[in-house]
């Protein structure tokens, strides 16, 4: 029987570290998960363990190479972002990967603003909020002031994806879905880095920039195959949705964060949609992709707490709660509706914290009540990248996508939109093998990556 051909997907979150194995039809034929435990850079925080990650890297090749059922014919990387990697012109990390939660020096800040246009001037540019140490380019403008020698060391800047990438491939490149997220590195108005990057020296310590699609030849312990150039992960998780859907569609991609992301909204972010947190990164195909965020699963999370403990109840019990729209027409007839003041507010506040669970009667209208609250803020702050374009479809992937109430009611306050819950395993590992499926891949693309379940709306809910 002969091998069957696959590609490798190395998926790096910041907690787990995943590698896949996808047949032709992107079925997982074989995965790993490995957890490390971080280090410590040169000032005592905490920072990714790049030599625990790039022996993995390696073991998990010996290993899979070993199998002699696949047939590796390629192997692409897709990875958290906002990290970068310092390299000497042999590809060896000169530096921490520095944390994309340290702290950044407020006066550092206010001397590059200043420089550069001012805060709000240069976020509308960059489509970039001001995010500290999240806006990577900003970590190599620190080093070239705070450490200078370790400045001229560094022969090349990598993306995590794209070091990963090096360690097979052994060659050099950027990728613009890395470059294209909140880095503060791309001007979105120019299509090319923003002028202070080449004003400050950074422009040349970032290696040549090629296609998301692009591959090397690569030999590994005699393999041939071919090695992707790697991918930021939320890029890749949107790949399958753009290979299978061609009419305008928003994804809301919920977890922790619930991430509404238009790729058929390529008008520039307005001061407006800055201050409410939106950012626009590019797609792998180099156009913009507009999105919101919303810290509703999270919110979810602490406020299912609180009314378990009211009602002495089973936080478990939530998981499985049924859609009532009878709750719901009761508790818009006895329930004030949520009143945090400006949009701002409205997006950035618990608005359920407010409420007083005596109130209710049961705890499974105060669940009802929290998700109709939760859904208060999801109508604006998906409307933030819905108006204006011509979207007919809402798909909803992640944790909420399972949800009854919250679809539901989702397809209540969208009532001129098709909306869906959205389900593939390992979304972004797929969108990874899919970005250079033509170069591993003989068959067409499947039709059916994605299941949909679709959530009609009797009436219109008016919040």
């Amino acid at each position: 029987m002969s091998a069957i051909p696959v590609i490798a997907i190395f998926d790096v979150g910041k907690t787990n570290k995943k590698l896949f194995l996808f047949d032709e039809n992107y079925k997982i034929v074989f995965e790993r998960s490995a957890r490390f435990n971080e280090t410590i850079d040169e000032d005592n925080f905490p920072c990714e363990n790049l030599e625990a990650l790039r022996s993995s890297v390696s073991d998990s090749m010996h290993e899979v190479l070993q199998l002699k059922d696949f047939n590796i014919k390629a192997i692409n990387f897709s990875t958290y972002g906002a990290s970068f990697v310092y390299v000497d012109g042999d590809g060896n990390p000169v530096a921490p990967l520095y944390n994309y939660l340290k702290p950044y020096p407020t006066n550092l800040r206010k001397k590059f603003y200043d420089a550069y246009g001012g805060e709000e001037e240069f976020s509308y540019r960059t489509a970039s909020p001001i995010l500290g140490s999240l806006n990577s380019g900003m970590q190599l403008y620190r080093i070239k002031y705070e450490k200078p020698d370790l400045f001229k060391r560094i022969k090349y800047a990598l993306h995590l994806p794209q070091y990963m990438s090096s360690l097979i491939s052994r060659n050099f490149y950027a990728d613009i879905t890395s470059i294209g997220c909140h880095t503060n590195l791309w001007d979105f108005l120019k299509n090319d880095y923003h002028e202070w990057v080449y004003k400050e020296g950074i422009a040349e310590k970032l290696p040549p920039i090629v296609s998301s699609d692009h591959v090397f030849s690569a030999t590994v312990e005699e393999n041939k195959c071919s090695a992707g150039i790697g991918l930021h992960d939320s890029s890749a998780a949107l790949i399958p949705y753009m290979v299978n859907f061609h009419e305008p569609f928003i994804l809301i991609s919920t977890g922790t964060w619930c991430i509404s992301l238009n790729p058929f909204n390529q008008q520039p972010l307005t001061p407006e949609e800055l201050k409410h947190d939106c950012l626009c990164f590019l797609h792998y195909k180099g156009a913009p992709v507009k999105a919101s965020r919303l810290f509703a699963g999270n919110e979810h999370e602490e406020q299912v707490k609180r009314i378990a403990d009211h009602f002495n109840q089973n936080p478990v019990r939530y998981r499985a709660i049924e859609f009532r729209h009878e709750i719901i027409a009761s508790l818009q007839k006895k329930i004030s509706p949520a009143d945090a003041g400006d949009t701002i507010e409205l997006i950035t506040k618990s608005l359920f914290a407010k409420r007083d669970l005596s109130a209710f009667d049961t705890d499974e209208e105060a669940y009802h009540q929290l998700i109709l609250d939760i859904i208060t803020q999801q109508k604006v702050s998906t409307h933030l990248v819905l108006k204006g374009t011509d979207v007919k479809r809402v798909f909803v992937d992640g944790g909420f996508s399972k949800n009854s109430v919250y679809m539901n009611l989702l397809a209540s306050v969208f009532p001129h939109l098709e909306v869906f819950a959205a389900s593939m395993a390992q979304a972004t590992a797929v969108g990874t093998a899919l970005a250079i499926h033509k170069v591993w891949n003989d068959k067409a693309v499947p039709n059916d990556l994605i299941e949909l379940k679709y959530y009609s709306s009797a009436k219109e809910l008016i919040l």
